[in-house]
């Protein structure tokens, strides 16, 4: 049904995005902090995707390491928390909250993973690491 004459259609459901100040070396432990949280809070691990900019995350180091059909069925699975690095971000599916380690990594690595994040986030985007520059890719990237 369209809306009334004067009134907007309502937008697409936009996450609300949270910003955790944390250096790119406190980037990581800030966002394992905030799944830690997120988990104690009852999120299912399934509706996590932690996405970095720099250095990838030691598990997704680890599952890489039996392959990549391997590392993507357990992301297609969807049972736990996913860890990508940015330059394969874009491929994650969508989950309901996606938390951004800015952990280093050139101005185009953050810029294209907050946008993957924020395209893929449902509900909540949560992103850790220098305000400064969050902000300044933020408003380039969202």
């Amino acid at each position: 049904m369209p809306a009334p004459a004067g009134r907007p259609e309502p937008a697409a459901a936009t996450p609300q995005i949270q910003l955790i100040p944390a250096s790119a070396e406190g980037a990581l432990d800030a966002a394992e902090e905030a799944v830690d949280l997120l988990l104690d809070s009852g999120r299912a691990p399934g509706e996590l995707l932690v996405v970095t900019t720099g250095e990838p995350h030691p598990w997704a180091t680890h599952e890489l390491s039996f392959g990549e059909a391997s590392y993507w069925a357990q992301h297609d699975a969807g049972d736990d928390v996913f860890y990508a690095d940015a330059r394969v971000a874009a491929r994650a599916g969508a989950r309901p909250v996606v938390v951004v380690a800015v952990n280093g990594g050139p101005e185009s690595a953050a810029a294209s993973a907050l946008s993957a994040a924020h395209a893929r986030a449902g509900a909540l985007l949560i992103v850790c690491g220098d305000p400064q520059r969050i902000n300044s890719v933020l408003g380039a990237a969202v």
